[in-house]
């Protein structure tokens, strides 16, 4: 424990001596967000040629491989964003359990999606007009990365302030996670949970109807070849 500790401080003075270099290097630091930049252009331009592609895709297989595509791609931008934490959850929950139960649903129903009869203008519209009011919603939010944003101003100083008392949680993450927003994560806990048993019961049930569907295939063709015979 001991020795883990001191790793764990030798690696945070060391990102800290390596912070403390790129602040200084105007030149570096400006490489950096430029480099930074750069990947989040090309990240966000897959993203979006990936969600053309699962519109326009009509083979369910290839639209759930597209999904976890996408998932991998949406913790690659969270990772740029320094929210690992939230990386790994997208990485882990997107692109690994729920590729695991569309494909299991798959198995149980067909691979292809039958183009509906119904018009799709109504439809459209609605998420237009939500897209739009999310896009509206966004203008009066502070730009992204400035230091005096109401966040670092006020929650963040007293989440950091407050984590330093407990001596239970590792880190700040953690701390915040566990404690500061607890009834939060068991609430999203419950939630995941119980899609989760709900997916299990849509699923059992639909093994159930095709095993029986296939006994019942079974039985008249073995009452058809004693007939035959």
């Amino acid at each position: 424990m001991i020795l883990a500790a001191a790793e764990r401080a030798g690696t945070v003075e060391h990102a800290a001596g390596a912070a403390a270099a790129v602040q200084k290097d105007p030149a570096m630091a400006a490489v950096t967000a430029n480099a930074e930049t750069f990947v989040m252009m090309i990240l966000l331009t897959l993203l979006a040629a990936i969600t053309l592609a699962i519109i326009r895709q009509r083979n369910l297989f290839g639209v759930v491989i597209l999904a976890g595509i996408y998932s991998f791609l949406m913790a690659s931008v969270m990772i740029a964003l320094d929210a690992v934490d939230v990386a790994m959850t997208e990485a882990s929950v997107g692109a690994g359990i729920s590729t695991v139960v569309l494909l299991a649903t798959l198995y149980l129903t067909d691979s292809v999606e039958y183009p509906r009869p119904r018009s799709v203008a109504i439809p459209l519209f609605v998420s237009l007009v939500v897209g739009a009011a999310l896009a509206w919603g966004t203008i009066g939010l502070p730009a992204f990365g400035i230091a005096d944003a109401p966040i670092h101003t006020h929650v963040a100083p007293t989440y950091i302030e407050y984590s330093k008392k407990h001596e239970m949680p590792p880190n700040i993450v953690t701390a915040v996670l566990a404690d500061f927003r607890g009834f939060d994560t068991l609430g999203e806990t419950t939630v995941v949970f119980t899609a989760g048993i709900g997916v299990l019961l849509l699923l059992q049930g639909g093994w159930r109807k095709s095993h029986n569907s296939r006994r019942d295939d079974e039985d008249n063709e073995l009452d058809t070849d004693g007939d035959e015979a």
